[in-house]
């Protein structure tokens, strides 16, 4: 491999210009493709296998041309203090904004307070239910505006009025904190290669990256049903690993110019070497993220894959553009230990002017002190990640509702209103389908469902049941006692599958419970059940391509296990933040709750992807000075003396562009901004920089040890270039085809 990249790395520096138009026609083409693109339609959140989702498509069956995933509005209005809903001028501002609610193109129904029997005991709230024929991304801005009007209106008229429900979603943003983690990005990459040049290569070609990808995303997202939350997580990962692939590349051709290569042949070996692991740590990376489709969750396999696309963009990138922009900047990228003069560059040091030699770097320093003294860092590290770790023991899972957004929102408002005026229960009703197409009384089984609901406990209310027109199935609404996300809730929705199935036993009737909150419960119960399946399969590859990477067993081995301790510990800095609300206010969490369903899905796929990034970065590194002849200790220090620093710049770049993320005002994209950021911070200076040379150290040359027939059946893919370097030791070109020796 390192041979044909080598070649390939070459072939973009001296092609430059050729390369440069194939990337920039390529972002051309996707920008006017998202530019030309219909709006993206309904995001379908299905989910395959579920009693709700059994439901779900019973009642589109069932029940047609009701809309049943059309949007949903509830207008919740509260009297002037003193006052109630009842009182003459409050009743008929009420009646006419519904009446200009119905008047709208795309609503299908409006439910009156006064006849729907939607006004709480005391009279202070009432509330009007609206049904729209389109799902809430697909609502005209013209029908969003009318309930805002409408709104405004009652309010002006002395109500308090706001509006909950999914008709006015909007988009969500990220913010002015992303801008700063590119900034921050930026200074990163200053500060490492002393050079503007060098450092505007990593961000421009990661910019260029994200901008094929999520413009691509964006095309596609009518026909494929991509959500918006799509496009800002591929966003995400792209801009994160694309500027470290590219930090990797340049820093490697910066090493090769140092030891006096023409600028075309470090660029070839840089892509030969570093462009090695690139390959295989975006491929751990694609298949964590593409191993998402084992859960089953159209929109977590969508995700995933949206990502994935975009990581290999970065990785195609990295391998082509970086080494053709590197022949365009010439001699303004400087070789490694040099800066430019903005920089103070051309002034020598103390120890330079005296002769003496340079002082040994951090990296260095710290990678002598720890294989002095591996049993103790290893201690400290473990102990201090399981402390970290100790909150995932409290983690509850949900969906983020109403209840979650913000207070400033009208959303939030309106469920609170609704909370105040008919119980916490009231804004997560249960949709309970009865289908008695076989039975031989269908009105009776209805009525004993309902009597039999009625009598569990945590129901506060149970609506007559409403049979369609075959009289063959009916639905019925139930209201909790206990608000959607609580533990009471999910008993009393397993409560009412149970006496279900009895009822089927009896009757042949099938009772199914579906709604949001019953959606939510199911979507949780399904990831959980998925989570060690996904583990076995995303660990299990990924350990047989480290095997072929570093042609060891216990290398590898020891990776997994440090990346299940930095996941875990991650875990439990969600769960202390989210849940418990600690820091919450310093990362703007207006309101603690369950941590979303997919979270703990979706960080072990990305978090295992990012780790062995750096296992791949770093020991490679290692595996390169003990291959060619270094004891393992020194070997250890010499893999930190050459890739520390890269490796915690691109570390401290993943973080500062996650935790970018962290301001969205989305609650799932500020979760996971944080959940991703933090892990980083754990797996890159805790497990990579600390338990890493650790456990090396004290394993030795044990760590490299590989069975005889293991080492002739793997494939020798010369991750470290072993195959460029004895091609020039046997005085002959590596352009010349010729097999590379083993390692």
């Amino acid at each position: 491999m390192a041979t044909f990249l080598y070649k390939l790395g070459r072939l973009a520096f001296r092609r430059r210009h050729f390369v440069a138009l194939i990337w920039v026609a390529l972002l051309t083409l996707a920008g006017v493709g998202a530019a030309s693109a219909p709006p993206a339609g309904t995001t379908s959140f299905s989910i395959p296998g579920t009693e709700a989702q059994k439901a779900f498509d019973l009642l589109e069956e069932r029940f047609p041309g009701t809309s049943a995933d059309g949007a949903t509005a509830r207008v919740v209005f509260k009297a002037p203090s003193g006052e109630t809903m009842t009182a003459a001028d409050n009743k008929a501002t009420v009646e006419k904004t519904v009446a200009d609610l119905a008047d709208g193109s795309e609503v299908a129904s409006v439910a009156d307070p006064y006849t729907g029997n939607a006004v709480s005991e005391d009279g202070t709230i009432a509330y009007a239910s609206v049904r729209y024929d389109v799902s809430g991304m697909e609502l005209e801005d013209t029908t969003k505006d009318a309930l805002e009007d409408a709104a405004q209106q009652a309010r002006d008229a002395g109500l308090t009025v706001e509006v909950g429900g999914d008709a006015l979603q909007a988009v969500p943003h990220t913010g002015a904190t992303e801008v700063i983690g590119i900034a921050v990005a930026a200074v990163v990459l200053v500060i490492t290669f002393g050079s503007l040049v060098a450092a505007g290569l990593p961000l421009l070609t990661a910019l260029i990256g994200v901008g094929i990808g999520v413009s691509s995303i964006t095309a596609l997202a009518s026909a494929l049903e991509l959500g918006s939350t799509t496009s800002i997580l591929a966003m995400m990962i792209g801009l994160a690993v694309g500027i470290d692939y590219a930090l990797f590349i340049v820093s490697r051709y910066r090493a090769e110019l140092a030891e006096g290569r023409e600028r075309e042949e470090a660029a070839g070996r840089a892509v030969g070497t570093a462009g090695s692991a690139v390959v295989f740590a975006g491929l751990t990376v694609v298949i964590a993220l593409v191993g998402l489709a084992v859960v089953n969750i159209p929109m977590l396999t969508k995700m995933g894959i949206a990502a994935a696309g975009t990581v290999a963009i970065a990785v195609l990138i990295a391998l082509t553009m970086v080494p053709a922009l590197l022949g365009y900047a010439g001699r303004r990228v400087k070789p490694t230990g040099a800066k430019s003069k903005l920089l103070g560059g051309g002034r020598k040091n103390d120890a330079e002017a005296d002769g003496k030699p340079a002082k040994a770097n951090l990296g260095t320093r710290w990678a002598s002190f720890v294989v002095r003294r591996p049993l103790a860092v290893l201690l400290l590290g473990v102990i201090g990640l399981g402390a970290a770790a100790i909150p995932a023991a409290s983690l509850e899972l949900g969906l983020p509702d109403d209840g979650s957004q913000p207070t400033s929102t009208t959303q939030r408002r309106a469920y609170d209103l609704l909370s105040e005026g008919f119980g916490p229960g009231f804004n997560g009703p249960l949709m309970v389908v009865v289908d008695a197409k076989g039975s031989d009384a269908p009105q009776q089984v209805f009525t004993d469902v309902s009597n039999e609901i009625k009598g569990l406990e945590d129901v506060v209310a149970v609506t007559p049941p409403a049979p369609n027109k075959g009289g063959d199935t009916a639905t019925i609404t139930v209201i909790p006692d206990s608000k959607p996300s609580s533990v009471q809730t999910e008993d009393l929705v397993h409560a009412i599958r149970d006496a279900g199935g009895d009822i089927k036993a009896d009757t042949g009737a099938e009772t199914l419970v579906t709604g949001s909150t019953a959606m939510n419960i199911d979507v949780s119960e399904k990831l959980n059940d998925a989570l060690l399946p996904y583990l076995v399969l995303v660990v299990g590859l990924a350990f047989l391509l480290l095997i072929v990477v570093f042609r060891s067993i216990l290398v590898p081995l020891k990776a997994a296990l440090g990346f299940l301790l930095s996941v875990m510990a991650a875990l439990g800095a969600v769960v202390a933040v989210f849940q418990w609300g600690w820091l919450s206010g310093l990362m703007g969490v207006e309101e603690t709750g369950p941590v979303m369903s997919m979270m703990p899905i979706f960080m072990v796929g990305v978090v295992f992807g990012l780790a062995m990034d750096y296992e791949v970065f770093l020991v490679t590194r290692m595996r390169e000075a003990h291959v060619h002849g270094e004891k393992p200790n020194q070997a250890v220090v010499t893999g930190f003396r050459h890739g520390a620093r890269v490796v915690t710049a691109a570390a401290v770049i993943m973080m500062a562009v996650f935790a970018g993320f962290i301001g969205s005002s989305e609650a799932m994209v500020k979760m996971i901004g944080f959940g991703l950021a933090i892990a980083v911070f754990f797996d890159a200076f805790v497990v990579r920089m600390a338990i890493v040379p650790a456990v090396l150290a004290l394993l030795g040359k044990k760590a490299w040890w590989l069975p005889k027939w293991l080492d002739r059946a793997l494939p020798n893919v010369d991750v470290e270039g072993e195959g460029l370097r004895t091609a020039q030791e046997q005085g002959s070109g590596p352009d010349e085809d010729r097999e590379p020796a083993r390692t």
